[in-house]
């Protein structure tokens, strides 16, 4: 019991030490970091602007199959070009989760956010505004068409479950009426991910933007709109800034004027969207093999990181695992601390952690390599612990025996224990390398663009919700079974090793 209390006090000693150190104040205090105007600097010497959306907002952000590559196309993407281009600089766009959006800018990973945002009261107190570019008029909920008869009004929905995406206005709304309207609020990230459960019958309905519910009508017959009475001001849609960028705000104003002006919204930007969401959802177009190519590239990502982290995994993992056994108190400490704390917390929370907090203070951190080291820094908490226990296995004997050889502590692990501990924890290890490959698909919320990645970009390209996850499980079987049947062969010839000696 006293062992027990002196390590969660270890825990919580580290845990406060870790809330005054100047990697959580400096997330605090970010906002402030950028207050002095230096993001245009940024962007002038940087010759790029970096602008974050969540491309599964049709027609205002999505993206489309050009020639086997993936294109970024909408409403927000003219302006966003426009913007870049009075600018005089390089557009790039970041594709991330659109609650992720604020703390990316706050963090300092993107520059501006274009991504259908509409300028609330409490977004206002964390980041600045540019003036409304585009205003809609109402929100629909977007209901199954056999459901027609069934849901006419938004009195229909009481007591049903109503979809939204988390961090919207929409979902807001949903918020702060469900109690009134007596309806049950179901979010989620991605609108693909909304549409699919409409579809499945885990929600009755989903509440979209006027633009954005009419677009998946259009496009899908299956469906249709019941137009919302919620009480909601209907602000519009603006370009997201960090706190302090005047100059930078004055010249996306500039740029929204000029595009107010000569009526490019209305004329251009909104028609030239319409046109390629009508051929991205003809059946010649979403096509799987189409996208075989975001397939491809989503498992080149996925194999990058698997085979980085668990080369990480099993290095922290040996480390951590001879600190825990060490009878050094002060190591000992450390890597209890190291294992119980990862271990305790989850994994896509330690991903977005490190990306968002400690790419603070390592600039221009890549997202890829934000994603690795996470998964590393995770998976070498088990591995450390399959280690321990391997080891643990191995009969006191045997280290007894080889010391009394005259064999040295180092060799005596490595040549007499370590052989012994991995036969004994090879089929943990297996599990842990196979749990790795999957838990890969958790850095998409950072934007990386592995196979989970690439699957949410085909479900917005095409509007088709099931069959680009079902590839994506299929491909996913394969790597693990493949990974699987080499595990095997391996554990099999380490045990006809064992039976020969």
């Amino acid at each position: 019991m006293k062992k027990l209390i002196k390590i969660f006090t270890i825990i919580f000693l580290f845990l406060m030490g870790l809330a005054a150190s100047p990697l959580t104040s400096s997330a605090e205090a970010a906002s402030k970091k950028v207050a002095a105007g230096t993001v245009m600097k940024k962007i002038k010497n940087s010759g790029k602007i970096v602008v974050g959306m969540s491309a599964d907002y049709p027609p205002m952000e999505f993206t489309k199959n050009v020639n086997g590559k993936n294109k970024f196309v909408g409403v927000d993407v003219e302006l966003a070009k426009q913007i870049a281009k009075d600018l005089g600089v390089k557009l790039e766009i970041k594709n991330m989760d659109f609650d992720s959006l604020l703390v990316a800018l706050e963090t300092g990973k993107i520059d501006v956010i274009i991504s259908g945002m509409t300028p609330t009261s409490e977004r206002k107190k964390s980041i600045d505004f540019s003036k409304i570019y585009y205003a809609e008029k109402s929100d629909y909920f977007v209901i199954n068409k056999t459901n027609k008869a069934k849901y006419t009004s938004t009195s229909s929905f009481k007591g049903k479950t109503v979809g939204a995406q988390t961090g919207s206005l929409q979902y807001t709304s949903l918020k702060k009426s469900a109690s009134k309207a007596n309806i049950k609020v179901k979010g989620l990230a991605k609108i693909s991910n909304l549409l699919m459960a409409l579809k499945s019958g885990k929600v009755d309905a989903v509440l979209l933007g006027e633009l954005n519910a009419k677009t998946y009508k259009t496009n899908d017959s299956s469906l249709s709109l019941v137009k919302s009475s919620l009480s909601q001001a209907q602000m519009g849609n603006a370009v997201g800034v960090a706190k302090g960028q005047s100059d930078l705000v004055s010249a996306i104003n500039k740029t929204i004027n000029k595009c107010q002006k000569q009526d490019l919204f209305n004329k251009k930007y909104i028609p030239a969207a319409a046109k390629a969401m009508k051929s991205a959802s003809s059946k010649k177009s979403n096509s799987m093999i189409k996208y075989s190519s975001y397939f491809a590239t989503g498992l080149g990502y996925t194999m990058i990181i698997t085979i980085c982290s668990i080369t990480i995994g099993l290095i922290l993992g040996v480390i951590f695992a001879l600190m825990r056994l060490s009878n050094n108190p002060i190591l000992h400490a450390i890597a209890v601390v190291y294992i119980e704390f990862l271990r305790g917390t989850p994994q896509m929370v330690q991903v977005m952690f490190v990306y968002f907090g400690v790419g603070m203070l390592i600039k221009n951190m890549p997202a890829l390599a934000a994603g690795i080291i996470a998964i590393g820094l995770n998976s070498g908490a088990y591995v450390a612990e399959d280690i321990r226990s391997g080891i643990n296995s191995v009969d006191p004997g045997q280290t007894e025996a080889a010391r009394s050889l005259g064999l040295s502590k180092a060799k005596t692990y490595r040549y007499v224990v370590f052989p012994q501990a991995l036969k004994n924890i090879w089929p943990a290890l297996g599990n842990e390398f196979i749990t790795l490959t999957k838990d890969s698909s958790l850095v998409s919320v950072i934007g990386v663009g592995e196979l989970m990645y690439e699957t949410g970009l085909v479900q917005t390209a095409t509007y088709r919700g099931v069959m680009p996850l079902f590839i994506t499980m299929c491909i996913y079987f394969v790597v693990t079974f493949i990974l699987t049947r080499l595990l095997n062969y391996f554990e099999k010839k380490m045990n006809l090793t064992s039976a020969r000696s």
